[in-house]
C-alpha cells in the first residue's frame, strides 16, 4: 500500500479543517474549509485569522479564547454552537453572512509535546439554526433536526460543566502537598505534573517529557523498572523511603528520600493506558533519622574516650606523694574543662565548635583585661574540640599558677593563624620577673604533648626566656576542621 502523505490526506478529508499557529496565523486549510468559508487558500494562508474574517463581537472573543485555551493547556477545546459571521468576498464592502458553526480545536505537537499548532474542524450548522427558527410558524420541520440542535446546546453545556469541575480538581491537585503526577503510554509520559513534583524535578515543565529525560539515567533505571511492572501487570506498587536524585536548578542533583505509590490508570476496555503518581518527600525525617543513629553510635565512642580521659587524669592526680586536697581540686578542675567542651558540642548537636569560644571558655577565669585574643575563624570538629579544651584548660592552669599571670604586670597574648595545611597556635606568655623560666616534665607537661602529637598528630614547641615563655601548637587542619559534609541536596 502506497504511504500518504500529510497534504493528501489533510485534503481529502470531507469536513472543514483550518490549522493556526500561535500568533492565530492561517499555516493550512483544506479544500472543503475553502468551499464552507469561500475563500481560496492563497487568500487565506500566512494572513491572521481574524484579519481575513474580522469580527469585534462577543462571538469573535469565544473563538478566539478557545483556541488559545488549546496552546495553553495542551488540551482539546470545543466550541458545539457558535454565532459567526463571514464576509461575502475578499472584500469587506461586499457585506457579511451570518452564519453558525460548530467547532473542535485540538492541538498539534512538535517532539518534545510543546503546542506549535491548534487544528480546527469546523462543521456548519447553519441550515439546523434555520430549521429551528422557522419552527415558530411550520410544523413541517423534522423534529429530528430540532432535537439534533438541542442537543448540541446541551452537549456544550455539559461540556463546560465538566470543564469547570476538571479545572476544579486540577487546581486542587495543583495546591496539594504531595507529589502528584499522570503519566500515559509505556514510556509514562508526563501528562499532568502538580507543583511540588514539578518543584522536586527541577522546577521545570514536565508535560509531554518522557520519565526517563526527567530523572538521572541510574535513578531512571530503577524507577521505569517500577513504572514498567505496573504498566504490564495492573498492579499497584508502594515503596516507603525510596532514594531518588532529582536534577537541580543549576543542573547538580539533590538526594531525596520518598514515600511513593504508583497505580495503573485504566480506559474504558479496562486496559492500562497510565500509572497515577503519588508520593510524599520524607527527605527532613529520613536524614533526621540517620543523622539520630550517627548521634548515638558517635555518644557511645565519646563516652567510652571521655571515660578513658578521665582515668587517665584521675591517675596522676591522686599518686601518693600528693596533698589529697590540691589533687581533688586539680582533678576537679579539668572534669569541669572537659564538661565545658562537652556542653559548648552538645549546643552544635555534637557536630563542631568554634577555637575561639572553646579558649575564651577556659580563660575566663583569669583577669581578661591582661589577656589579647586574635585569630581567623577556625571550626573544630568534635574531636578537636575536647581535645583543644584541655590543652587550653593545662595552658590557663599554668599561666594563673607559675606563669605570666601569676604576678603583677605579666600580661597574655593568643594568637593563631594558618599556614598551608595546618593551624598554628602561639601561646605568648610575658612578664617583668628577673628570673628565668624554666619548664618542668610533670603530668601537664605528658599530657599537652600526648593530646597535641598523639591525638591530633601536630607538632608542640615550649620556648622559655628571661621575659617570657612561648608555646607553639602546629596542627594539621584536616585533623582539627570540621569538614563540610558532601551532601547532594
Amino acid at each position: 500500500m502506497n504511504r500518504l502523505s500529510f497534504h493528501q490526506l489533510f485534503d481529502a478529508l470531507p469536513s472543514p479543517h483550518m490549522i493556526v499557529d500561535r500568533d492565530l496565523a492561517f499555516v493550512a486549510v483544506n479544500p472543503a474549509y475553502e468551499g464552507v468559508t469561500g475563500r481560496t487558500r492563497d487568500e487565506l494562508v500566512g494572513r491572521r485569522m481574524f484579519d481575513c474574517f474580522p469580527s469585534e463581537g462577543p462571538e469573535r472573543a469565544r473563538l478566539e479564547s478557545s483556541i488559545r485555551r488549546v496552546f495553553e493547556s495542551g488540551r482539546a477545546d470545543t466550541l458545539a454552537f457558535i454565532e459567526y459571521a463571514i464576509p461575502l468576498s475578499a472584500d469587506p464592502a461586499d457585506g457579511f453572512e451570518k452564519r453558525y458553526w460548530s467547532a473542535v480545536h485540538s492541538p498539534l505537537c512538535d517532539e518534545q509535546g510543546q503546542v506549535i499548532f491548534a487544528l480546527q474542524n469546523t462543521v456548519d450548522i447553519t441550515e439546523l439554526v434555520r430549521l429551528r427558527t422557522a419552527a415558530g410558524s411550520s410544523a413541517s420541520v423534522p423534529l429530528e433536526e430540532m432535537a439534533l440542535l438541542q442537543r448540541t446546546r446541551e452537549i456544550e453545556a455539559a461540556y463546560r460543566t465538566s470543564r469547570g469541575q476538571l479545572d476544579r480538581f486540577r487546581h486542587l491537585f495543583e495546591q496539594a502537598p504531595g507529589l502528584v503526577a499522570l503519566l500515559r503510554g509505556p514510556d509514562h509520559v508526563f501528562t499532568f505534573a502538580n507543583r511540588a513534583y514539578r518543584a522536586l524535578a527541577g522546577d521545570r515543565e514536565l508535560r509531554g517529557l518522557p520519565t526517563r529525560e526527567v530523572f538521572p539515567d541510574a535513578e531512571a533505571k530503577g524507577l521505569l523498572e517500577m513504572l514498567d511492572r505496573v504498566y504490564a501487570s495492573g498492579e499497584a506498587f508502594e515503596g516507603s523511603g525510596l532514594r531518588v536524585l532529582a536534577s537541580c536548578p543549576d543542573g547538580g542533583l539533590r538526594e531525596l528520600f520518598l514515600d511513593v505509590s504508583f497505580h495503573p490508570v485504566r480506559d474504558d476496555a479496562g486496559q492500562v493506558e497510565g500509572v497515577f503518581v503519588q508520593g510524599y518527600d520524607r527527605t527532613d525525617s529520613v536524614r533526621a533519622h540517620h543523622r539520630q543513629r550517627l548521634l548515638i553510635d558517635e555518644l557511645n565512642h565519646r563516652v567510652k574516650n571521655t571515660l578513658s580521659t578521665i582515668q587517665s587524669l584521675a591517675r596522676p592526680s591522686f599518686r601518693a606523694d600528693r596533698d589529697r586536697e590540691e589533687a581533688r581540686r586539680t582533678f576537679e578542675a579539668r572534669i569541669v574543662a572537659l564538661s565545658n567542651a562537652h556542653n559548648l558540642l552538645s549546643e552544635r548537636h555534637w557536630e563542631s565548635a568554634d577555637l575561639e569560644t572553646v579558649l575564651l571558655a577556659e580563660l575566663r577565669a583569669l583577669d581578661l583585661d591582661r589577656v589579647a585574643v586574635s585569630g581567623m575563624p577556625v571550626r573544630l570538629n568534635s574531636k578537636a574540640a575536647i581535645a583543644m579544651a584541655m590543652i587550653f584548660h593545662e595552658l590557663a592552669s599554668n599561666t594563673l599558677k607559675y606563669g605570666a599571670l601569676s604576678a603583677e604586670g605579666g600580661r597574655l597574648a593568643v594568637e593563631w593563624r594558618r599556614r598551608a595545611d595546618a593551624v598554628v597556635l602561639e601561646w605568648r606568655e610575658a612578664w617583668t620577673s628577673p628570673e628565668p623560666v624554666s619548664i618542668q616534665a610533670g603530668f601537664g607537661m605528658r599530657m599537652l604533648e600526648r593530646i597535641v602529637t598523639g591525638e591530633l598528630e601536630g607538632r608542640l614547641q615550649a620556648d622559655a626566656g628571661e621575659t617570657g615563655l612561648v608555646w607553639t601548637i602546629e596542627l594539621p587542619a584536616i585533623e582539627i576542621e570540621e569538614i563540610p559534609h558532601l551532601a547532594l541536596a
